[in-house]
């Protein structure tokens, strides 16, 4: 069996629509999964842009989503999910905005790879009050049965069409 993860928004590879970025609503795309394998105790989701702040010259890679300790039993999540509607036991991180949640692509310039990693553990992990990205990996080394990832682009259209 095969971890896959999709979303109906966009494809493998292709474009995220303008809705999920900060020119848009700046909301979480919906999210889909299948073939969590089994003795999975608990999911880690991570959305980040290695192109940071240029594709031509990348220098960090910018974190826009980490949640952890999501059920295995869940297949998913709804496009614009609110903290109080995240899985019973799913908790987040924080984002390089230093605030949990999605942050969606916002890039300064070019077209950056989104990357949507989803990990299959054999572990809940602990509590780690509002972790980092990193924290969160440290926490998962050694747990990580299975993992997959759908990556989306976006590039930010900066020149305004002028009215004659």
């Amino acid at each position: 069996m095969t971890l896959i993860l999709t979303s109906p928004s966009f494809s493998h590879n292709d474009m995220i629509p303008a809705q999920y970025t900060c020119d848009g609503q700046d909301i979480s795309p919906a999210l889909s999964w299948t073939g969590i394998p089994d003795h999975t105790k608990s999911l880690v989701l991570i959305v980040d842009d290695p192109d940071a702040p240029d594709p031509a010259a990348p220098k960090v890679t910018w974190v826009h989503w980490v949640l952890y300790n999501i059920p295995p039993h869940v297949n998913g999540l709804p496009e614009n999910v609110a903290a109080k509607e995240l899985p019973a036991g799913a908790l987040q991180g924080i984002n390089d905005w230093k605030r949990t949640g999605y942050g969606g692509p916002c890039p300064p310039i070019g077209i950056h790879r989104y990357f949507h990693k989803l990990y299959a553990l054999d572990a809940v992990l602990s509590d780690l009050k509002r972790p980092t990205k990193l924290e969160v990996e440290k926490a998962m080394q050694g747990h990580i049965i299975m993992q997959t990832e759908l990556i989306g682009r976006y590039q930010r259209n900066h020149h305004k069409k002028l009215n004659k």
